[in-house]
């Protein structure tokens, strides 16, 4: 990557404004995975270990933008990662105003502050250059950490930097983006063949445009998931209970086209394991060319699962975006393991391999086997917009090496 990170410059002394991605699932104020704080590490201690004072911001899930709202409160993040790194973090009650401004003035060397929820202001969304400013000014370096919110041109995102960088100031990369945009740009742009891509999750809507501009790109795409339903239905296919897009058949049905007449080799499931129900204890059955009505197809089936564990084994990049069935409930969680251990596999023959984020990353490291792919992304919608080929405001910005 051509661009600057925190371990090119002198943080000793300066205040560093990190924007890192603390979105982490909640239950009743309580962090239930802490693996996006976990990703995040490296470039803090890089800070404070060096003598830097630390300002750390996030959003959290996607409150009104009208003000404080506790569901939402980055407090326990500040509370999380006090226990990872070791030593206090300062919790200012919002990102902006008197007391965020004082407290972050008054950082000594080798302090850590987190400021509150940058979404409790709609300003954020917006990329509101005054609300930025004002962020702006509490710091003298600007660093991009949170490669999950990097496709969102938000204010601390864009603005912030921008203003930093009209005042002289340096703006460069933490090492999460570093290491997320190295290898997923590296696999669209310099991919090592065959280069195959495993696409599923519920929705077709989710994955149009990736799957146009990975035709031109890969050798194999795999479709799985619920949005293998949707292409079933394109091809006049009975899909029983199954959840469809309705409204996205043409689009399967252009997808189908292209893939036709493109070199691309477009694979779709050719049994499914489907139930009743969408339970654990619901009567199941593997269906073939059709699912019949009454059914639901809820996982791939086993013939599906030795195709494509065919294919991912012999590629030398790849990359998941999404499970193959509904894997939380057992026993339609079977498609995405063997899919996972396949990927495995793969990494184990040489081939670089790269989870693109959300729910397949939810998956592997439930699974146990995220330490053993090339990359577990932290992005899911960042991912996929890069897969596309799109380029990021939020990192073009950064200063070159």
């Amino acid at each position: 990557m051509a661009k600057k990170t925190i371990a090119d410059v002198n943080v000793t002394g300066k205040r560093v404004f990190m924007r890192v991605d603390f979105n982490v699932p909640m239950e009743d104020g309580k962090i239930t995975d802490d693996r996006r704080i976990v990703a995040a590490l490296d470039s803090i201690k890089s800070v404070f270990s060096r003598g830097g004072r630390l300002i750390l911001a996030s959003h959290l899930g996607r409150p009104e933008g009208t003000g404080l709202e506790p569901e939402f409160s980055l407090a326990p993040c500040a509370k999380r990662l006090a226990e990872l790194i070791g030593r206090p973090v300062a919790f200012a009650p919002d990102c902006i105003g008197e007391t965020a401004t004082s407290m972050a003035m008054a950082l000594k060397d080798g302090d850590v502050l987190l400021l509150e929820n940058v979404r409790f202001h709609k300003a954020e969304k917006k990329g509101d250059p005054a609300h930025a400013a004002q962020m702006a000014a509490l710091a003298d370096i600007y660093c991009n950490d949170a490669f999950g919110t990097a496709h969102r041109d938000e204010a601390t995102m864009v603005a912030v930097p921008k203003a930093m960088k009209a005042a002289g100031k340096p703006a460069v990369a933490g090492f999460l983006l570093e290491k997320e945009i190295k290898y997923l740009s590296e696999a669209i742009t310099k991919p090592k063949r065959p280069f195959v891509a495993i696409l599923g999750g519920a929705k077709v809507s989710d994955k149009i445009v990736v799957i146009k501009a990975l035709l031109e790109k890969v050798e194999s795409i795999l479709i799985g998931g619920a949005m293998a339903y949707t292409f079933m239905l394109a091809q006049g296919k009975g899909v029983g209970g199954s959840l469809v897009e309705k409204d996205r058949v043409n689009d399967a049905k252009e997808i189908l086209d292209a893939a036709g007449k493109s070199k691309c080799d477009l694979v779709l499931p050719v049994d499914h394991v489907c139930g009743k129900a969408l339970t654990s204890n619901t009567e199941t059955t593997v269906a073939t060319e059709e699912i019949a009505p009454g059914w639901l197809g809820l996982d791939i089936g086993p013939k599906t699962v030795s195709n494509f564990a065919a294919v991912i084994r012999k590629a030398q990049t790849v990359v998941w975006n999404g499970p193959m069935g509904a894997f939380e409930t057992r026993p339609f969680h079977v498609g995405t393991q063997r899919i996972a251990q396949a990927l495995v596999d793969a990494t184990k023959n040489g081939a670089t391999t790269i989870v693109g984020g959300g729910d397949s990353a939810a998956a592997i490291e439930q699974m146990g086997l995220a330490n053993q792919v090339s990359h577990v992304s932290t992005g899911g919608g960042a991912s996929l917009e890069m897969l596309e080929g799109n380029k990021f405001n939020s990192v073009e910005l950064l200063d070159e090496k």
